[in-house]
């Protein structure tokens, strides 16, 4: 029996993200070349591993056993490959490193920019909290800066959660009309997050305990864009204090609230992933104005 490392990496991203529409787009194929592939790899190892339940399919037992014992295959894989390259003491290969977009500028960007090894690459992705662990049990990335405050996202046992900070959440009004509490905000309108993520589902949440409907008139999954909003005056916004760009004319008033921003990575993870979680923690401990 030969297992091909491409198909596990489609089995792992089934078990992960769940359906072979999903999986298909991940890795930019149809859902047809996906379940052919699968069947493939059910003729390789002899064994069922998908059963159709009406018009989807769902991993039987030793699919499932298959798919979570392949993600810690191809990180070996990925060990191995990357120890290859030469240089054993010296950090090499390709990290992908998923982040949500507040962090990207004020601790990835600065992360990457203090590493200084000639054989490590970094590849930076834009992934908000609710799409980053799945792409992290996926092996679509190897590091994510994400925050483990997202209910909806249980941290799975197979994933290692590192502390980096604190970051507060923030109220925006616009100038001269500044607003000091959430219940001073009944009437106004709103501009919130794409429904779904992460900063939408808390703005809601917030609005409720305060005792009231938030009425959005903007949906914004760019943070720029919610704070030129709120500077014309068309609206009032919650958002996390590293989205707050100093160079828009908004008046902030911290809330009661603080998300946890938290590195994550897969367990037996290879060496050079240390080297960008210490970089990370070095982009906290510089920026500690902004992330506690």
């Amino acid at each position: 029996m030969t297992l091909n490392p491409w198909r596990l990496r489609l089995l792992s991203q089934l078990d992960a993200l769940g359906t072979v529409r999903a999986v298909a787009q991940a890795a930019n194929l149809s859902a047809s070349s996906v379940s052919q592939q699968l069947a493939v790899l059910e003729s390789e190892t002899r064994t069922q591993l998908l059963e159709r339940t009406g018009r989807r399919v769902r991993l039987t037992s030793a699919g499932l056993i298959l798919a979570r014992r392949a993600r810690s295959i191809l990180d070996q894989m990925d060990a191995v490959e990357a120890e290859l390259r030469g240089l054993a003491d010296e950090p090499s290969g390709l990290i992908r490193l998923g982040a949500f977009q507040s962090s990207i500028h004020t601790l990835a960007v600065p992360a990457i920019a203090r590493l200084h090894h000639p054989h490590l690459q970094v590849e930076l992705v834009e992934l908000e909290p609710h799409a980053s662990m799945p792409a992290l049990l996926a092996g679509e990335v190897d590091v994510i800066i994400t925050t483990t405050d997202f209910v909806e996202l249980p941290v799975p046992r197979d994933i290692d959660v590192v502390p980096l900070g604190e970051d507060p959440i923030v109220l925006l009004s616009p100038p001269g009309q500044p607003k000091n509490d959430l219940a001073a905000c009944k009437d106004e309108p709103w501009a919130f997050d794409v429904p779904g993520s992460y900063m939408a589902s808390l703005a809601t949440r917030l609005c409720r305990q305060a005792g009231f409907e938030p009425r959005v008139v903007g949906r914004f999954s760019n943070y720029m864009l919610t704070l030129k909003h709120v500077e014309a005056g068309l609206a009032v916004a919650v958002l996390p204090a590293l989205a707050v760009d100093r160079r828009f004319d908004v008046v902030t008033k911290e809330l009661p609230v603080t998300r946890r921003i938290t590195a994550a990575v897969r367990r037996d993870s290879r060496a050079a992933i240390t080297v960008v979680l210490d970089a990370l923690h070095t982009s906290v401990a510089v920026g500690r104005e902004v992330i506690r």
